[in-house]
């Protein structure tokens, strides 16, 4: 009688559904619905198809960071947002995994329940506080560290700046202040509004009074462009002058439009494997990203090329530079080293008339 119990007991733990009693399946609260992989997955994914890592450092006893997989992660667009454009990793600090990152080796030497893993040490030195984010790209290149409980809000703007690479021309705190003022200020003071132009009216107008032009080549589902189209160029350090030496130029890289440009006809045929408008390949010389500007000159000439997202205080020698035809003569280091002198020599006078007044 023992034997036989012994055998049905056997039996019911050998069976499927006594396997999917006793193996613990992560719940939603516990890790959102985000599609968490680990560490050595993501790096050999990473391997065929680069994409940006999101690295969730938590350990098991945190409260903040179970409040984050509840929240923040179990949001349903954000969540789809990372599981499409990132790898999302979650690393527990102190695990025990063998982790080869970017060629070097990591471990937990440690023998105490708490010790920390050295990639964890590496990535948060001695600021160590849970939960920390990283957000990595560019090869390894990029690396920007956040820490503590991030909302939606929060980590957004992070999101984009990773993702859209942001990162090579801005500084983050400068985007996150002009992502913040573009999505979520609800000030009823706004900057004047900037004249826009399509490609057509714009070489209507250059037939009979010539200037520069400003490109901005744009999609509707790209968050930089968005940010770039609502904050730089209606920005005081940029507008005014765009409005009196540009003819600033909104190109949808999307359009179905028919344009015209130096006796050819640009169509969006789809024949050059990409969604974007033939004309806009042409502009880009085949190698586009989003957003870009392009700078041309009074006869449509194409001065230069600018990817990636621009801040108006990115922008404001840019716009200088070409409109004041300083590029036939000058070097760009140069003018921008001459560039910010003298507008640090402008803001001395503008404090020193205040006193004066005072």
């Amino acid at each position: 009688m023992r034997n036989r119990f012994r055998l049905f007991f056997l039996l019911i733990l050998c069976s499927p559904f006594a396997k999917a009693q006793l193996i613990h399946e992560p719940t939603v609260e516990e890790q959102g619905l985000v599609k968490w992989i680990s560490f050595n997955e993501a790096l050999e994914l990473n391997k065929k198809a680069p994409k940006p890592f999101l690295v969730d450092i938590y350990t098991d006893w945190c409260g903040w960071c179970k409040q984050m997989m509840r929240t923040t992660y179990s949001d349903p667009n954000l969540s789809s947002y990372i599981n499409t454009w990132f790898y999302p990793v979650k690393f527990n600090a102190e695990g025990h995994d063998t982790i080869v990152y970017n060629g070097i080796k990591y471990i937990n030497p440690g023998k105490e329940p708490r010790s920390t893993h050295q990639l964890a040490i590496k990535f948060l030195g001695d600021r160590i506080s849970y939960p920390s984010t990283i957000f990595i790209g560019n090869n390894f290149l990029f690396q920007l560290n956040t820490s503590g409980y991030l909302d939606n809000r929060q980590i957004e703007p992070i999101l984009v700046y990773s993702v859209e690479n942001i990162f090579r021309t801005t500084a983050y705190e400068e985007f996150k202040t002009h992502f913040q003022k573009a999505f979520y200020d609800t000030s009823k003071i706004k900057e004047p509004e900037i004249k826009w132009y399509s490609f057509t009216e714009a070489q209507k107008l250059n037939k009979k009074q010539p200037r520069k032009f400003l490109i901005d080549i744009y999609t509707g589902w790209c968050n930089g462009c968005k940010v770039m189209n609502k904050t730089t160029f209606s920005n005081p350090l940029v507008r005014d002058y765009i409005s009196k030496n540009y003819y600033l130029v909104d190109l949808n890289a999307e359009t179905k439009d028919t344009l015209n440009y130096e006796g050819k006809t640009y169509f969006n045929s789809g024949t050059n494997g990409t969604p974007f408008h033939d004309l806009v390949m042409e502009l880009s010389h085949r190698s586009i990203s989003l957003p870009t500007l392009i700078v041309m000159d009074e006869n449509m000439k194409t001065i230069d090329s600018l990817p990636f997202y621009l801040s108006p205080e990115t922008l404001e020698p840019i716009v200088w530079f070409y409109g004041d035809n300083a590029y036939k003569t000058s070097k760009w280091e140069d003018y921008l080293k001459q560039f910010g002198e003298k507008k640090k020599e402008k803001e001395k006078e503008k404090e020193k008339k205040k006193k004066e007044l005072k």
